[in-house]
């Protein structure tokens, strides 16, 4: 590489389709187009309907900086162990998963709660994960070691109350204690939407 085009020249003529060699992109290429096909997932598409990548990240963001600013979590001496369940998609379209929006949360808490939340493995998961990978048998079919037990479970509901134009979200996301059944910590993103 040309030691003077640089690192910012480079990056640049990545974003406009430029070669690095200077010279123009295809006939085809159509910088201005890169806004529309590969639009920022923060903002809503006006093309779309219902929930939007927006609400994941939203609501994903919010519920990390909830649960980490819980003031039993910031209590605790100990290092909460968590797994993350699943989302009850409770929507007219339940047959779609919205497991994303805890997948994303799941992520933010790992970024963010280094010393605070410890994130574990769900069960079926290690099962299958074991299964696939370890080369030691059981021969009774009996399942593998004992593993780390979490204290905590993260899990999520999305209910909606769809109307003519509009559908109304709520998003309820809970820690559970396993230990006790108590919650440890539930709050909630809403958000409606046109249909």
């Amino acid at each position: 590489m040309n030691k003077a085009f640089g690192v910012t020249g480079l990056l640049a003529s990545l974003a406009m389709g430029i070669g690095v060699g200077g010279g123009g992109g295809c006939s085809h290429d159509r910088p201005d187009r890169y806004g529309e096909q590969r639009p920022p997932v923060s903002e809503i598409d006006n093309r779309d309907r219902g929930l939007q990548s927006k609400d994941v990240v939203q609501a994903s963001d919010e519920m990390a900086m909830k649960l980490l600013a819980d003031p039993d979590l910031n209590a605790s001496r100990d290092q909460w162990l968590m797994v993350v369940d699943r989302v009850d998609n409770q929507t007219v379209n339940a047959r779609h998963s919205l497991d994303i929006f805890l997948q994303r949360l799941q992520t933010n808490l790992a970024r963010h709660g280094k010393g605070r939340v410890q994130l574990v493995q769900n069960r079926d998961k290690l099962r299958e994960l074991q299964a696939r990978e370890l080369e030691v048998e059981r021969s009774d079919g009996q399942p593998g070691p004992k593993g780390i037990q979490p204290d905590y479970s993260l899990s999520a509901t999305i209910s909606e109350l769809p109307n003519r134009g509009t559908s109304y979200y709520y998003m309820q996301f809970e820690v559970t204690d396993l230990r006790d059944r108590r919650l440890a910590f539930t709050d909630a993103y809403e958000v409606r939407v046109e249909r």
